[in-house]
């Protein structure tokens, strides 16, 4: 009896196991049809949404250098802070007038506790007024370049070709400034100042041609989803037309004085009122007298020892030209295409522009006090870059 039952037993666990066999080989038959009837997928395109790190890092090192110099015009005057080459350069510029420490802390060291109520002949506040000009003009130019690779803005897509706009309007300027540079390299050997300008214009070079590489070689890929188009929007309209005639009025003046300093320094426009005055203040006539002129009769043998004040006259006046670029650009040339992202490509350049405007407001109300003084009132200036400011602001961060 026992015999037989155990034999039972064998006989049911052969069965079950081949059942289970049968059951398993079934499942891997219709596993294989079920994979052989799916349709092949498609691989899906990635997008690159972030900027790329070798491009941050370049505009950070060469670009950061350059706002430093420039930061250094506006908040320490006349300060060397890269040893015997730029005090070289303080020495050929001469803006070491400006900076004393003397005093320990209360000194005013070149800072804004500089600019006194009253201009005289003695205080130069004219002089102090372009060269801290200077430097709020290169920060907002430095920063336009810096801050949007730093501070990804919300919305930006690498891959989209957002920062298209922002590459070509940087290495516009890149390639203005290094020649503008290289054409005052002769000047500033003759004072031994030439050294700071050269690591200046190696490393503007140094950015250009990566910048240009990733304008060049990035391809631009077409948005996933797009956005809505506002009322009264389509493809090719431009993204708002209230900066752009903000831009357009305020602007223009800016670079209409700022092409003047820049190619004709010291000539003056007959239809801008106190502009002679306004030459007279900035030193214009000390260091490029109009030909044929009192001014060229009183300044003329002693123009050649201002070609410092020329030389930063003329840098503020390129850094002015190359912002309002950047504002032109943007308000006027960039549409909103087709997948409505031409506002977002705006942002990038107005939200930076309003925030290196208000520094220029704070140092045109900052002298507004001494250049009445001179006769100069620069209240109508100041209500028009505010106004300018005021429009970018609004339509960028809100």
């Amino acid at each position: 009896m026992a015999s037989a039952v155990t034999e039972t037993k064998q006989k049911e666990s052969k069965n079950i196991l081949s059942n289970a066999g049968k059951t398993v080989a079934n499942k891997k038959k219709h596993g294989k049809k079920k994979k052989e009837s799916l349709p092949p997928t498609t691989k899906k395109k990635t997008v690159d949404y972030l900027i790329p790190l070798p491009l941050i890092l370049i505009v950070f090192l060469c670009s950061g250098f350059c706002w430093t110099l420039s930061f250094r015009d506006l908040m320490a005057t006349g300060r060397p802070i890269f040893g015997d080459m730029d005090e070289a350069l303080m020495q050929f510029t001469k803006s070491t007038q400006f900076y004393d420490d003397t005093k320990g802390w209360k000194s005013k060291g070149g800072g804004l506790s500089s600019i006194d109520s009253v201009s005289t002949d003695a205080n130069n506040m004219g002089g102090l007024f372009v060269r801290k000009l200077n430097g709020v003009a290169g920060i907002m130019f430095y920063s336009q370049k810096i801050m949007p690779m730093m501070l990804q803005s919300e919305g930006t897509v690498w891959g989209y070709g957002h920062y298209r706009p922002l590459l070509g309007l940087s290495i516009v300027g890149n390639i203005a400034a290094v020649s503008f540079y290289a054409t005052y390299l002769e000047d500033l050997a003759t004072a031994d100042a030439h050294k700071i300008y050269t690591i200046v214009i190696g490393l503007l070079v140094v950015e250009t041609i990566a910048m240009l590489g990733y304008f060049m070689l990035s391809k631009r890929q077409i948005p996933l989803s797009f956005n809505a188009f506002p009322k009264n929007k389509n493809p090719t309209s431009i993204p708002s037309r209230i900066v752009m005639r903000t831009v357009m009025i305020v602007s223009s003046l800016m670079t209409i004085i700022s092409a003047r300093d820049l190619f004709l320094p010291g000539q003056i426009i007959s239809f801008i009122p106190r502009d002679d005055i306004y030459l007279e203040w900035t030193n214009a006539f000390m260091h490029s007298p109009p030909p044929y002129s009192p001014e060229a009769e009183e300044h003329g043998m002693g123009s050649l020892f201002n070609i410092g004040d020329k030389f930063l006259s003329q840098s503020c006046a390129l850094f002015m030209l190359i912002n309002c670029l950047f504002k032109f650009y943007s308000s006027s040339c960039i549409k909103m295409g087709k997948a409505g992202d031409g506002e977002i490509k705006c942002k990038i350049i107005w939200k930076w522009q309003a925030v290196g405007g208000a520094f220029l407001v704070l140092i045109l109300r900052l002298f507004a006090t001494a250049s009445k003084s001179a006769s100069l009132d620069l209240r109508w200036h100041l209500m028009c870059a505010a106004y300018e400011v005021f429009i970018l602001g609004i339509h960028a961060f809100i």
